[in-house]
């Protein structure tokens, strides 16, 4: 189910480049703070790095509690559990309809979106025009926000930072 949900972000995060202004956006790198509250108060933040192309390669590197990076590459997931020595491969079965998705997002306030993707509805934030933060409720009740700090748009992102080769001693799980 964690996968599910990170996928469905994944999904939003980079299918929110034709929201805003958007289809003139090209690349997207930020640092970001993701905090996930459940319904009896309990939080967790995580901190780390995305790196965005419009080509649809995504990656989360996940620097604190805990190391993890999560690829997404067309129709693919990998999570990169380093500490575990392991890599979870998964298919992704929904795919993009960024068209529907572009419709479908409404301004709701100054500087704010929002739109529907697999059923949750997004919160999009923009500042200067840029993506600020990201909000919204997961299938377990789950209240995530993440900002973006230091968000850069339209900048050159190397095609191999979003390469993933397993080490020979990995676990390699496929869902």
């Amino acid at each position: 189910m964690v996968y599910k949900v990170l996928f469905i972000l994944l999904l939003s995060i980079s299918s929110m480049f034709g929201t805003i202004k958007f289809d003139e956006l090209k690349s997207f790198r930020a640092n970001f703070v993701q905090t996930v509250a459940n319904e009896s108060g309990k939080t967790i933040e995580y901190k780390g790095k995305v790196f965005i192309k419009n080509n649809r390669k995504v990656l989360w590197k996940y620097e604190t509690p805990i190391i993890k990076n999560v690829y997404v590459l067309e129709n693919i997931a990998i999570v990169d559990e380093p500490e575990l020595e392991q890599a979870i491969y998964t298919t992704l079965e929904n795919s993009i309809d960024m068209i529907k998705l572009l419709k479908n997002a409404k301004k709701i306030e100054e500087n704010k979106y929002q739109t529907k993707l697999y059923n949750i509805d997004y919160i999009i934030s923009i500042k200067n025009d840029k993506i600020n933060s990201l909000s919204y409720t997961d299938e377990l009740a789950n209240k995530i926000v993440i900002s973006f700090l230091d968000a850069e748009q339209n900048i050159e992102i190397e095609d191999d930072l979003f390469n993933f080769l397993a080490p020979d001693f990995y676990d390699i799980i496929k869902k």
